[in-house]
């Protein structure tokens, strides 16, 4: 019953849909009710027509709902054969966007002016890190905002054309502003002096935009067809007063201009793209860096008449003239070179016109975004100079889901489109080498790891769902107050500059303005295992790391990398595989832990409050610097404790000198520092290296006996034993088995006898004379100070044990216990 009465209310439906119909396109319809009364009155009062009349209303009623069911085919087929056309068409007709420009002026002042505006801003201070006017020594961004008047797109309408099996959409772009707010100060080179507030107050950018749709609409490629016309207005200002006129810095106005075309063509002219990406699932999280494993394949179709043509990027040859000629493809030499920001990495040469390579490379991200460049070139037979060719490169981007976009300048200025849904999965891509008619070279990248400025991260097929992530960032500190533990644990693959084939690396850490340093090995493969701390520092510091190799008339630097700190996580250790950029392998395997200032503090002896020391025995030290003419030095060492100073005795001409001197401080956690000194009789001591000694988690009672290099200089090492002292009072009734007033005692004797040994050598103008009991008197005055410090050591255990007893016998006698809380 139901689909009859549907069925019967469609008929109605269609009469009355032809009956308005027949309404609107036969509106002479109603002059045929007179004419029909008066065939009603023919057939009523002279003959009949009644067996003529409903045939022929039923024969034109017939007719009438053929023609109209023909036009609604007909339309229906208009409808879908422009579809068709508009999907196969190679262009589209023009269309108007003033919609468009209406609903951009609607949403740019509160959604789109500050999303661009913080998206430009970090983008322009890089830049303006990298690229300064001569004018300019430096530069700092200080505000940006885009204004609130959007650029108008498609003035002149829009249409989409068909490249290959690529939409492209062609678009205008017109921004001319006058409301933007742009604030630059500067620091004016020589030979102008000061600062200098550059205020740029309009901005014109005019082009033609393409906007390219991949990987069936999950990111949209843009770029501009040819570099876009840009015009700039600046003024000049000092401090708070008005603007001065341009003629302040003459210029900068054109530099800012250049630098804006330069990054635009750079980046965004064809066939240069930037995406856009549209992720179905967005988990809110900012990539910080990633590590990423790049192979080099194969290349095929190589041939040099086609690659010396490559316009770009062309580097001189330096094979003799003529030599080349003789030689075929097969005879082609050649290797590739990755490069990722500052970190270079070399393929093997392999020979022929199709080389294979398989070589993989661990390579570093420091941002969410990156290219990954691939330079050919040819090496000579018979020269070590080599020649370039050719070269490709593929862009990369996270997407806020969790997935990885890479993109590449296709065949044809084409693209080249992939899509990693996670961490580890693998894309290879065949790339055409740029501005050459032949080659072809096949990649494949890994992302196995991405970064987040939470401290979580992913990798290795594992998504964290935004719930996940929540819960694991929770224990993540605020970034004030933390140490950080860096430990170089070791290194492979490093390089050497010597001829000789030699290496003898070290590793200095720079982490804010705190400089650490290794102990040099002597392998190619060096281990380490040396542990640093650093004290956190917020905004996203990073860690930097230098590798020198240690030679005769000045070291050579073998490499840097920097580690972005950001969101570590207390109670995992980071540990990484840093590879060595500006160079071209090596890399340095890195630990890295967060410790809260809480776990820092229990582990500095404050479990032991006042019942125990620290004893420093300072055994000896090798290989120092020479701080005389004579090529020797007179060491000793002063020890800075909190606000104790202790020092060790002089050892004349030596570089490696023996102490074997013990020293004592009470266990208050304070830092421990090694200052070694050259000592001079009349002239002030020079330093010959620093360091600190880790004590504070040590077990109790436990002797750690290492090591240090020293801090500042190109070598030397000194070797300690340190222990945390905590002794059962009855078991130590002293710190000395002689008494400490007896021993005080003799220390003061001792003193008066080189006071008046050196009032004798002073009377006699005996200068070497002089320098020995000056010496030994500030010796003699440490150890004075030692025993003070002994002494008062004794006393605070006494006392403490006083308490301790007299807390027992009170908790052992009730009575006591009674009379002292009635009392």
């Amino acid at each position: 019953m139901g689909g009859r009465k549907k069925r019967a209310l469609m008929n109605v439906d269609e009469v009355v849909d032809f009956l308005n119909n027949i309404i609107v396109e036969k509106p002479y319809l109603f002059l045929l009710i007179p004419v029909i009364l008066i065939f009603w009155a023919i057939e009523k009062w002279f003959f009949s027509l009644s067996n003529w009349v409903p045939l022929v209303l039923a024969v034109w009623a017939t007719i009438q709902y053929g023609n109209y069911q023909h036009r609604m085919v007909v339309e229906d087929l208009n409808k879908k054969w422009k579809r068709v056309i508009l999907s196969t068409s190679p262009i589209t007709p023009l269309e108007h966007c003033e919609w468009l420009n209406k609903l951009l002026m609607e949403i740019w002042s509160n959604f789109m002016n500050p999303k661009l505006s913080l998206r430009f801003q970090s983008i322009v201070e890089k830049r303006l890190k990298h690229r300064k006017s001569r004018l300019i020594e430096k530069v700092e961004l200080l505000e940006f905002s885009l204004g609130s008047s959007p650029p108008c797109l498609g003035l002149h309408g829009t249409r989409w054309s068909t490249s290959g099996d690529q939409r492209v959409m062609r678009l205008g772009f017109d921004w001319d502003t006058t409301d933007i707010s742009i604030m630059l100060l500067a620091k004016v080179a020589k030979p102008f002096f000061g600062t200098a507030k550059i205020v740029i107050n309009s901005l014109h950018v005019k082009g033609d935009l393409l906007l390219m749709p991949i990987l069936d609409g999950k990111a949209i490629l843009y770029s501009f067809i040819s570099t876009p016309e840009v015009r700039i207005t600046v003024a000049f200002g000092s401090g708070g007063s008005q603007s001065l006129p341009a003629t302040e810095l003459p210029g900068v106005s054109s530099w800012l201009v250049k630098l804006l075309t330069d990054t635009l063509s750079k980046t965004m002219v064809e066939p240069r793209r930037q995406c856009f990406s549209l992720p179905a699932v967005d988990l809110r999280k900012k990539a910080v860096g990633g590590i990423i494993y790049v192979t080099v394949i194969s290349a095929s179709k190589l041939s040099r008449s086609s690659l010396k043509g490559s316009p770009t990027r062309r580097q001189p040859s330096f094979a003799v003239d003529g030599l080349q000629e003789h030689f075929d493809d097969k005879d082609l030499q050649t290797f590739v070179e990755v490069e990722l920001g500052e970190l270079t990495r070399r393929t093997y040469v392999r020979p022929g016109s199709s080389p294979q390579w398989d070589s993989t490379f661990n390579m570093v991200l420091h941002d969410n975004t990156g290219t990954v460049r691939f330079h050919l070139y040819e090496r000579t037979p018979g020269s070590v100079k080599y020649d370039y060719l050719a070269s490709c490169e593929i862009k990369m981007k996270y997407v806020s889901d969790d997935s990885t976009i890479f993109w590449a300048i296709g065949p044809d200025s084409g693209v080249i489109a992939r899509h990693s849904e996670f961490c580890g999965k693998e894309v290879e891509m065949v790339l055409p080498f740029e501005g050459v008619n032949a080659g072809k070279l096949a990649v494949r990248l890994v992302v196995k790891e991405w970064q987040f400025s939470d401290g979580s991260y992913s990798f290795n097929n594992f998504r964290v769902s935004s719930q996940q992530m929540l819960n694991g960032s929770s224990n993540f500190l605020s970034s004030t107050g933390r140490k950080i533990n860096v430990t170089v644990v070791e290194g492979k693959d490093l390089i050497t500059k010597d001829k000789f084939g030699k290496c003898n690396p070290y590793v200095k850490l720079q982490y804010g303005k705190v400089l650490q340093k290794t102990r040099t090995a002597h392998f190619f493969n060096p281990i380490w295992n040396q542990k640093f701390e650093f004290d956190e520092i917020g905004g996203g510091e990073y860690l930097k790391i230098k590798c020198y190799t240690e030679e005769v008339f000045g070291d050579d630097s073998i490499g840097s990398a920097r580690i972005n700190l950001e969101g570590l996580v207390e109670g995992s250790v980071r540990d990484v595989w840093v590879p060595l950029e500006k160079v071209n392998s090596g890399e340095l395997r890195i630990q890295i832990e967060a410790v809260s200032i809480d776990d820092y503090e229990g582990s500095r002896g404050s479990a032991y409050p006042g019942n125990g020391w620290i004893e420093l025995v300072l055994v000896e030290a090798r290989d120092l610097i020479a701080a005389d003419l004579r090529g020797t030095s007179d060491p000793y060492v002063r020890v800075h404790y909190g606000n104790l100073k202790r020092r060790t005795k002089v050892m004349y001409r030596t570089l490696n000198p023996r102490w074997h001197q013990t020293l004592e401080f009470p266990d208050d956690g304070s830092p421990l520092e090694l200052h070694v000194k050259d000592h001079n009789a009349l002239l002030p001591t020079s330093n010959i290296g620093d360091c600190v000694v880790e004590y504070q988690r040590l077990p109790p009672n436990v002797m750690s006996d290492k090591w240090i290099p020293l801090q500042g200089v190109k070598r030397g090492e000194i070797h300690v034993q340190v222990t945390r002292k905590v002794p059962e009072l009855q078991k130590r009734p002293s710190l000395d088995p002689e008494p400490s007033l007896t021993k005080a005692h003799q220390i003061s004797s001792q003193m008066k006898q080189m006071m008046i040994k050196l009032q004798s050598s002073i009377e006699d103008s005996n200068l070497e004379g002089v320098s020995n009991p000056l010496s030994e008197l500030e010796a003699l005055q440490d150890m004075q100070e030692e025993y003070m410090v002994q002494l008062e050591t004794e006393q605070m255990l006494l006392l403490n044990k006083i308490k301790e007893l007299g807390q027992e016998i009170l908790n052992s006698s009730p009575s006591l216990s009674r009379r002292s809380s009635g009392s």
